[in-house]
């Protein structure tokens, strides 16, 4: 696998351990059939618990079943599952990053308990529902919203384009607090069996079809008082999160990327024309080495980006910039290894078009990529572009 400068020398024994374990497991588990289920529009649901059985979800957490593994690994991690398909590694980061992350983080003791064994395993799945069908880019306009009574919430609202929502037991869903004097943003646990609550799926997707997606409908749902996160208030909470998310983005973008690499780098020395493999022609050559480059300086983006994260450094423009810019990288490469396959790459039997594909939804969720230009924009100059 391409490593070109040897940065995974460095790589310390478990770190190794689990970016082999997740290899194994995507090469002989879900690779063989991660193409029909994405022509199908299906996840493998089969491999949920077993996933859980292997540590995916949250591993860099501490406590209640999560072994607190390095930034580093929990990268590896992300980038082997992305190596796969972007659809594995979003079940993978939703699950850990945005559901299991912000009860950690934020949650009861209680809540603790109650969750994060039980999702660390696969035995329930979570979902976190902030984007609205009018509020996507702009969170802070939320019209979801929760009011208080004696025991209890009542929310009502509508969230989209939810990750796992169909097949979730667990929302964490973000809404205003009318009953607050500046009607804050709380997060709330609301369990998808509760009446009122609705999940469907969005169907006829042509990007991340390999992922199910859904709405939640909140029709007068109550939920009690001991299902409020109570550490947390405003938008710190769900941003939290997303940053958490988007660390994953940037290591898995790379998997996408190194995977279009490696299969255009294998079919231009497998496949003969005039006389010889394609491998051996300047043009290819020349797509190979730019692919190699632009994959080499993401890695090296990402492991920068580990190293901040365990001293306590890491900024959210940091990982704003390293998601921009390594998200972009896959999308632009994983073009470039379709063209080297000529018409064979429009099939499922190779996988930088469905990589192609895919990449689309992941450059516009967790923040599109003109948002973290405007973000490292105002970073840069100190002057917001948007409010």
């Amino acid at each position: 696998m391409l490593d070109y400068v040897g940065l995974e020398a460095d790589l310390g024994a478990e770190e190794r351990m689990i970016r082999d374990t997740a290899r194994e497991f995507v090469e002989d588990t879900v690779r063989p059939d991660i193409g029909q289920h994405w022509i199908d529009g299906t996840f493998p649901n089969e491999l949920i618990e077993e996933m859980g059985e292997l540590g995916f979800y949250a591993p860099n957490l501490e406590g209640y079943g999560s072994p607190n593994v390095s930034e580093t690994a929990y990268g590896l991690l992300m980038q082997e599952l992305e190596a796969c398909d972007s659809g594995l590694r979003s079940m993978a980061s939703v699950q850990g990053a945005l559901v299991m992350y912000p009860i950690h983080a934020f949650g009861s003791e209680a809540q603790k308990a109650r969750w994060l064994p039980d999702m660390g395993e696969g035995k329930a799945v979570g979902c976190f529902g902030l984007t609205e069908p009018q509020h996507g880019s702009d969170p802070t306009s939320m019209e979801t919203y929760a009011e208080k009574d004696d025991e209890g919430y009542t929310l009502n609202g509508a969230k989209t384009w939810i990750t796992n929502s169909p097949i979730a037991d667990v929302a964490i869903v973000w809404a205003r607090d009318r009953s607050a004097a500046e009607t804050p943003v709380r997060g709330f646990l609301v369990e998808t069996d509760l009446d009122g609550v609705s999940t469907n799926k969005i169907d006829e997707k042509l990007s991340l079809r390999a992922s199910i997606t859904g709405e939640i409908g909140l029709n007068d749902v109550y939920v009690p008082e001991e299902n409020v996160l109570p550490g947390v208030e405003g938008m710190k909470g769900p941003l939290s999160c997303l940053t958490q998310a988007r660390y994953g983005i940037a290591w898995g973008a790379i998997g996408a990327a190194r995977d279009c690499f490696e299969t255009a780098r294998q079919y231009a020395t497998d496949r003969e024309q005039f006389g010889g493999p394609i491998a051996r022609f300047q043009l290819q050559q020349d797509k190979l080495a730019e692919m190699a480059t632009q994959i080499t300086t993401s890695q090296l983006l990402a492991h920068r980006l580990a190293d901040l994260k365990e001293r306590g450094e890491l900024r959210p423009q940091h990982v704003s910039m390293a998601k921009r810019h390594n998200v972009r990288m896959a999308r632009d490469q994983s073009r470039i290894a379709r063209e080297m396959l000529g018409g064979n790459g429009i099939t499922a039997d190779y996988s930088p078009m469905r990589h192609m594909a895919n990449l689309e939804t992941v450059y516009t969720y967790e923040g599109t990529h003109d948002i973290h230009t405007l973000i490292l924009g105002a970073d840069l100059t100190g002057i917001q572009a948007f409010e």
